[in-house]
């Protein structure tokens, strides 16, 4: 139980900052021989948080391992993606997550004095969540740790650090650090979530490799009563911050999240001290039309990013997921909402292969997918690196002319890259998807996240395509579900059948045009809410074959 709860000024019930958790024994470090446990999870942060409440959801017990018995300080990752928010909904904490947050679409672009353009990251409607929610990390953390403690199948261990991983052929011996002293469990699988600074990899002789920027960013979260819009700023050379990069985001509580480039040879420590960020956060202000707005630091860290990976995800049983498997530049959101897709993979994967309806090989998938996203992820995030922080006199020269083309060009805020806000990877090469037979427009081929779309029940409630969805595969079909059609076999998993025009209406059209529908259309999604194959007419030898393959049976 969390310990140290004061009430926080603007109504919130527990200061999340200041949250610590209670460290309790179990009758595992009693007992005479390890206890064996299916999984255990390292790391409390969002990543190993949202897997441990995807597994409990789908009724596997887990351990939740973390070394700290607090939340994460300062507000860290603060961008959470659209997707993400939808994977948080399926985890019961969407609405929490959004209803605090600051909802947001529109990134405006500047170069030195004058605004170059300004893009909307949601232009069309039909969506139940916005483009982004900034949100501070330590909020996302308290909520899901709130949801993981109302779910009895999460045991979550506060202070208890992994020290020991020994690999078996059908288990992983863990040596567990506690107040108490050491204990063993032994687990199925693990699923390391455990950082950048993974205890996990280390334990196991294994590392990331990748490319280390020769520049240092301070992040500085400043509280102050203003309400300008909930946008994204970013300025390329301004006056108050020559020769450098600036971004400006708004967060709840009064709060503002200010990233400022400072170049290879600024000093970490010095540039920590409140008399260096100061000023520079006056002259931001002034120059934003904020000159007499009070402020006062929060928070404040100074960085240098890598984009990296591990080679493999997978380590026999051991899964590596998060920060703890890859890295990348903070700029476009991308570590925390990657980070918490590679769960959503994971979590459906490991509990078919425990629950005996799918082999290990399945695993394996989780590994090629999430590499394949990270490979997609570290593209972008390098790519966005090396235009914000131009690396020679003549890229310099190359990335100014795009930004002022760009004032008056349209094509050229095509080449300006001041950081490709995160999107879900689409998963086309994957072995689990079943290729097309059939001609489909549109983005929601094999492999695609799913679009959410508005719908109505039959009774007239409206409500969401993705809240529809069912915990194992879905079938949706474009008119009402044929009976044969239900002969499907899930292999253990259940199967929900959705005809659109019958259990859902599509009053807008939107849902069939976003997945090309026509009558006797069907579009198979995966537990993970993927499309992973789609017909233009099926019939339930096709559909399960089809399953099978998303299950690597075959």
């Amino acid at each position: 139980m969390p310990l140290n709860e004061p009430a926080r000024p603007g109504g919130d019930a527990v200061d999340y900052r200041k949250v610590a958790f209670d460290y309790e024994r179990r009758a595992d470090q009693d007992a005479a021989l390890p206890a064996r446990r299916p999984v255990a999870v390292v790391g409390a942060g969002p990543v190993g948080l949202a897997l441990a409440i995807d597994l409990a959801q789908r009724k596997v017990p887990v351990v939740l391992l973390d070394n700290d018995s607090t939340l994460s300080t300062g507000s860290r990752a603060i961008c959470f993606a659209k997707r993400t928010l939808e994977i948080f909904d399926r985890l019961g904490c969407g609405d929490r997550v959004a209803g605090k947050g600051v909802s947001w679409n529109v990134g405006k672009v500047f170069f030195r004095d004058q605004q170059i353009y300004s893009f909307d990251l949601l232009p069309e409607t039909g969506h139940a969540r916005p483009a982004f929610v900034n949100l501070q990390q330590y909020y996302v953390e308290g909520y899901l740790a709130d949801r993981a403690a109302a779910l009895p199948l999460v045991d979550v261990r506060w202070r208890n650090a992994v020290s020991g991983a020994e690999q078996h052929d059908d288990h992983v011996l863990l040596t567990i650090d506690t107040p108490d002293g050491p204990y063993r469990l032994a687990v199925d699988y693990v699923a390391a979530c455990d950082g950048a600074r993974s205890t996990l990899r280390r334990l196991l002789g294994l590392e990331s490799r990748g490319r280390t920027f020769k520049d240092r960013f301070l992040i500085a979260d400043v509280r102050m009563k203003h309400e300008a819009p909930a946008e994204r700023w970013f300025w390329f050379d301004p006056e108050f911050h020559r020769n450098q990069s600036v971004l400006l985001h708004r967060q709840p509580d009064g709060v503002w999240r200010i990233d400022f480039q400072l170049g290879w040879d600024a000093d970490p420590e010095e540039e920590r001290r409140p008399e260096k960020i100061l000023p520079r956060v006056k002259a931001l202000l002034a120059h934003s039309a904020m000159k007499d707005v009070d402020f006062e630091l929060e928070w404040a860290s100074v960085y240098t990013f890598s984009c990296l990976r591990m080679e493999s995800f997978r380590h026999g049983r051991v899964l590596f997921a998060g920060d703890a498997a890859h890295g990348v530049s903070p700029f476009g959101a991308r570590g925390a909402n990657s980070g918490v897709q590679d769960a959503d993979n994971l979590g459906w994967k490991l509990a078919a292969v425990l629950g005996g309806h799918a082999p290990d090989a399945l695993l394996d998938t989780y590994a090629r997918e999430r590499e394949f996203a990270a490979d997609e992820n570290i593209r972008h995030s390098t790519r966005a690196t090396d235009f914000i922080t131009p690396k020679s006199p003549i890229s310099r020269v190359f990335r100014d002319a795009v930004l002022e083309l760009a004032k008056s060009h349209p094509f050229a805020r095509t080449l300006v890259n001041s950081g490709r806000l995160s999107t879900p990877s689409t998963l086309h090469g994957s072995s689990l998807n079943t290729p097309d037979v059939d001609a489909f427009r549109g983005a929601m081929g094999p492999g695609a996240p799913a679009a959410d779309a508005p719908v109505t029940l039959p009774d007239g409630t409206p409500t969401w395509l993705l809240s529809q969805l069912g915990a194992g595969f879905t079938v949706l079909v474009a008119g009402a579900v044929p009976a044969a059609l239900k002969d499907v076999d899930g292999h253990g998993l259940d199967v929900r059948f959705l005809g659109v025009g019958a259990d859902l209406l599509d009053p807008s059209g939107v849902l069939a045009q976003r997945y090309d529908l026509r009558p006797g259309s069907t579009v198979l999604l995966r537990p993970d809410q993927h499309v992973c194959a789609r017909w233009r007419e099926a019939d339930a030898a096709r559909v399960t074959a089809a399953i099978r393959r998303a299950l690597a049976l075959g």
